[in-house]
């Protein structure tokens, strides 16, 4: 995959500034409007196995919704980076999984069972209408999303503030299936 276009790189660090600048108590509120969003349209467990990233600079925690599916019999899941420019391999986690930073700082689980996801939960650094977003930029979800089969159920999750007219989509980033927001949950246009 070739480096990322200048804007997409100027727009990824002003996503992620204006992320950052959110009071705690925003980003857990906002946390908890999308977790609510997301159990009331998918109120069943999406899948059998749930993967989610693990919120690191003011992403949304919505592991308060992984724990309601798992209360309901869904595998929880966390992306494990095995070597660069590689599709992402998942580990099962519970809340009792030990976890140490990865390459990128990023807590992953230490051990555990290699799992496949039926649903995988994105975060969005920038994302627009049409269900493209942005990520940090490695590539990762979109070489992830296009190597398994089945393809996952792919959602964002993301605050509105991180809201563009259009990511600038280019032949390797891979569509969302739902967009889940402090406002909502909706399928991309």
């Amino acid at each position: 995959m070739s480096s990322p276009p200048l804007h997409r790189d100027h727009l990824r660090k002003a996503m992620i500034a204006a992320r950052k600048q959110l009071p705690a108590s925003t980003v857990s509120a906002w946390s908890a409007a999308i977790v609510r969003h997301l159990l009331k349209v998918l109120s069943q467990p999406p899948g059998r196995c749930i993967a989610f990233c693990w919120p690191i600079h003011h992403e949304p925690d919505v592991r308060a919704a992984l724990a309601a599916w798992q209360q309901q019999g869904s595998l929880a899941a966390l992306p494990v980076v095995t070597a660069p420019a590689q599709p992402l391999a998942f580990r099962a986690w519970t809340p009792d999984t030990r976890l140490e930073p990865d390459r990128y700082g990023i807590p992953t689980p230490a051990e555990g069972p290699w799992v496949q996801p039926d649903v995988l939960l994105l975060p969005l650094n920038a994302f627009d209408a049409a269900g493209y977003r942005l990520g940090y930029g490695g590539g990762f979800f979109d070489r992830t999303l296009a190597s398994l089969d089945p393809r996952p159920l792919a959602i964002g999750v993301g605050f509105e503030l991180n809201r563009v007219d259009s990511i600038q989509p280019e032949t390797h980033d891979q569509p969302l299936d739902w967009i889940a927001t402090e406002a909502g949950c909706f399928r991309p246009c």
